[in-house]
């Protein structure tokens, strides 16, 4: 089907939008690490659920390698990657949010052309430079910008987000070479695997788990914790990697950076999160930027 990579790399961040709004009412009552937890059972139950229907098995005779890759590319782009974006998210809201996540277009360009030998054109060079000047203008403080967010919360947040998507570029970097010779539905699964792997080994280890998971027993948060789950972790990730699978990489993260006027105007419409200059300021740079890497090919 023509453009189907396109289609799926459109099709995911605007299921992803959806459920950063309901994310954020979650993140209210649950913390990062167990809201993570509670989306990765439910998104890898659906998916084993799928595969199930579809007659696809979950072993198949792929290399130790190919599983391990896929465990890897979860363990740090669902299980880590994820918890950042829910810590960012809880700091500094989901419109803020929305602009420091144009960095995942650059953050995949760069490792695209650093290791699977994609070319970097100069008008997608000048539109990284706008992303990243976005990003930078959330920290500036306008005159008259009446900015409900002190600088330090922003600038700690703007630093998670930028870890959060450096981490997911890398995620999807180590597996792309290999993404055309895998089943779609058997690569989410382990991906998933390995991200539910490390956010049980990060409940593990880090003080206050407990108090966490206990979190999740509140029945006022699973009207909006249960349909992000599924929109954000199911739904959108075989979007997302249908995307990648089709297009080139590069191609793929730039549309799906449309996530970011998605999350903005949802933000506004249901959140009721201010739109100060700063922000406009940076939403339009950040635009721009993603428009020229996209068609600066």
């Amino acid at each position: 089907m023509p453009y189907l990579g396109e289609i799926f790399a459109l099709a995911a961040p605007l299921s992803w939008s959806i459920a950063v709004i309901l994310f954020h009412h979650t993140g209210k009552v649950v913390p990062p690490l167990a809201l993570n937890l509670f989306k990765n059972v439910v998104a890898l139950v659906l998916f084993a659920v799928t595969m199930v229907i579809a007659g696809e098995a979950i072993l198949r005779p792929h290399a130790a390698s190919s599983y391990g890759l896929l465990l890897l590319s979860g363990v740090i782009g669902i299980g880590i990657s994820d918890t950042l974006f829910f810590m960012t998210l809880n700091r500094v809201g989901a419109g803020v949010q929305a602009i420091i996540n144009t960095t995942y277009s650059p953050s995949i360009i760069l490792l695209s052309f650093l290791f699977l030998g994609e070319r970097l054109r100069p008008l997608q060079i000048v539109g990284v430079g706008l992303i990243l000047s976005a990003v930078l203008s959330l920290t500036w403080r306008l005159a008259g910008d009446r900015d409900p967010l002190p600088r330090r919360t922003v600038v700690v947040g703007v630093l998670l987000g930028l870890a959060t998507t450096f981490s997911q570029a890398v995620s999807i970097v180590i597996i792309k070479p290999s993404l055309g010779e895998w089943p779609l539905l058997w690569a989410n699964f382990w991906r998933l695997a390995g991200g539910l792997g490390a956010s049980i080994v990060l409940l593990a280890v880090i003080r206050g788990s407990r108090d966490a998971l206990r979190a999740l027993r509140e029945v006022k948060v699973w009207p909006s914790m249960i349909p992000g789950s599924v929109m954000g972790t199911y739904v959108s990730l075989l979007f997302w990697l249908g995307g990648m699978k089709y297009t080139l990489a590069s191609t793929a993260s730039a549309l799906n950076q449309t996530s970011t006027l998605w999350t903005f105007g949802l933000a506004m419409i249901f959140l009721h999160e201010p739109a100060t200059r700063r922000r406009l300021l940076g939403l339009m740079l950040g635009v721009a930027g993603v428009a020229l890497v996209t068609f600066g090919r």
